[in-house]
């Protein structure tokens, strides 16, 4: 398991949300746990000095595109970026500096992941620098993948069908718990253990995180294959862990 940093945007800023109060609506501010004073060069910039890549500069709605393209410039093919992303702009973050674009919302049409739109999104890109984001939430105790800013229910259900069937198109899956996301309350269990059990690809979890033991539990329930982002836990986003314990912690898994 590794860890993997992140970096949210939220009008040009670094944040921390609830997820799940995220909206379409401009006039619908999300709840914000934290912004920061610091530029997202500068959390980028940490991440590269701790040798962490593969973490994520993710766009919450619009007002980001320079903030995150200073991020992805300030840590070379170090770090993913998603937010808005699609065929005609992906090339520019890649450009600018990121290992992977991300992807939700433009591969679905309604309701139902659209196939030719999933293979344009490939194909514009390459297999091995898409990342695709299959944040999801409970309905009738199942996780189905939501779009658009994680209040749309897809009808696409997390489960080993899913992952297999998206495992040719992509390198990886991100998978925010959004019911929990921001709220540092406890991690989705039965997510994380989905995710260890079936996942053919890498697949890096966010949400909930609350504690140090809770890295030990994505160890155990994802059976060591599921990586960890952290966020408004962190003491570096106004959080009770501190940032430094999480990296002691993760060099200790390596010995």
């Amino acid at each position: 398991m590794k860890f993997r940093p992140c970096i949210d945007l939220h009008e040009g800023k670094v944040v921390q949300i609830v997820g799940s109060t995220l909206h379409d609506n401009i006039e619908t501010a999300p709840e914000t746990n934290f912004v920061s004073e610091k530029s997202p060069s500068e959390f980028a910039s940490l991440y590269q000095a701790d040798n962490l890549s593969g973490g994520h500069v993710i766009s919450l709605g619009s007002g980001n595109k320079d903030a995150a393209l200073e991020a992805l410039s300030a840590f070379q093919n170090g770090m993913h970026y998603g937010g808005g992303v699609n065929p005609d702009n992906a090339s520019e973050y890649l450009e600018a500096g990121a290992s992977h674009v991300i992807v939700t919302s433009w591969i679905f049409s309604g309701d139902r992941l659209d196939t030719e739109k999933l293979s344009a999104m490939r194909d514009s890109v390459g297999r091995e620098r898409l990342v695709l984001d299959l944040s999801c939430r409970l309905r009738d105790d199942e996780f189905y993948v939501v779009t658009n800013r994680w209040q749309s229910f897809t009808e696409e259900k997390i489960d080993a069908q899913l992952l297999e069937r998206l495992a040719g198109d992509c390198a990886e899956f991100l998978v925010h718990g959004v019911d929990v996301e921001g709220k540092s309350q406890g991690i989705q269990e039965d997510l994380i253990a989905i995710l260890g059990e079936h996942s053919p690809l890498p697949v890096t979890y966010a949400g909930g995180v609350h504690n140090m033991s809770d890295l030990a539990l994505v160890k155990e329930l994802g059976k060591d294959r599921v990586d960890l982002t952290i966020g408004s836990a962190l003491d570096i986003f106004g959080g009770d862990i501190p940032y430094s314990n999480v990296l002691e912690w993760m060099k200790k898994q390596s010995l």
